[in-house]
């Protein structure tokens, strides 16, 4: 493609959208035989004016005269709602030499201007705006209690289970003591057997030493052997025999 091509299509593309671009149309229409572009450049000049209102509103000090400021700032917004009405219908007017797609543009613009002027700030917009933040800020609580009351819930859950398993140790526990007792008993009765019969053991011995019968002694087996061991005949009465 040649540059003389490019700038062709270049210029076929800004005369297509010439029809959007308003100071070329108010040029176009310097007589001021369009009323559309005489209308819509006063709604526009009168909304950047509306807008410096509302900001020289909210940086005053005196609170009456920003009362006062924001309440003219309302009845110029109420008024150029009125003149976007009117700049709607003018849309709708055929003009001599005026084409379907330019007809079509001025709608357009139209509702981009109505747009701007519903963004225009004012005390009603601003309640909205306090009320939406209420709101948001409630919203953010109720979620912040939504999650307390799931971690709760939770801790409860938790706290049943270690319930139920406290209450199933209770009753292994409850099952376990008359096994216990049973040993204990059992325990003390071999105690007392045994001390029974270390008694008795021990007057047996008192009570064959008191008797009379002593312990005698071998003298070895002739070979020299010095040990002495005691010689006991297991008879009747337990007496030692001598060898």
């Amino acid at each position: 493609m040649s540059v003389i091509d490019i700038l062709t299509r270049v210029d076929s593309i800004c005369k297509k959208y010439d029809k959007y671009d308003v100071e070329k149309q108010k040029d176009l229409n310097a007589a001021g035989s369009d009323a559309f572009i005489h209308l819509y450049s006063a709604i526009e000049s009168d909304i950047d004016t509306t807008l410096e209102k509302w900001e020289a509103a909210l940086n005053e000090k005196n609170r009456a005269a920003a009362v006062a400021m924001r309440a003219e700032v309302r009845r110029s917004k109420a008024k150029l709602v009125e003149e976007v009405a009117k700049l709607q219908k003018l849309s709708l007017k055929k003009v001599k030499g005026q084409s379907k797609e330019e007809l079509l543009a001025r709608n357009d613009l139209v509702i981009a201007l109505t747009e701007r002027v519903q963004a225009i700030p004012d005390a009603s917009t601003a309640s909205k705006q306090a009320g939406s933040s209420v709101g948001q800020g409630l919203a953010r609580k109720s979620h912040s209690i939504q999650h307390q009351d799931e971690g709760l819930d939770i801790i409860s859950q938790g706290l049943n289970t270690l319930k139920n398993m406290a209450n199933d140790m209770n009753e292994e526990l409850d099952r376990q003591v008359p096994l216990i007792d049973e040993i204990d008993e059992k325990v003390d009765r071999a105690t007392s057997d045994l001390k029974n019969t270390n008694v008795r053991l021990k007057d047996t011995l008192t009570q064959f030493v008191s008797s009379g019968h002593g312990l005698e002694f071998s003298s070895g087996d002739g070979n020299g052997d010095d040990h002495r061991r005691p010689q006991f005949s297991l008879g009747n009465s337990l007496h030692p025999r001598c060898h």
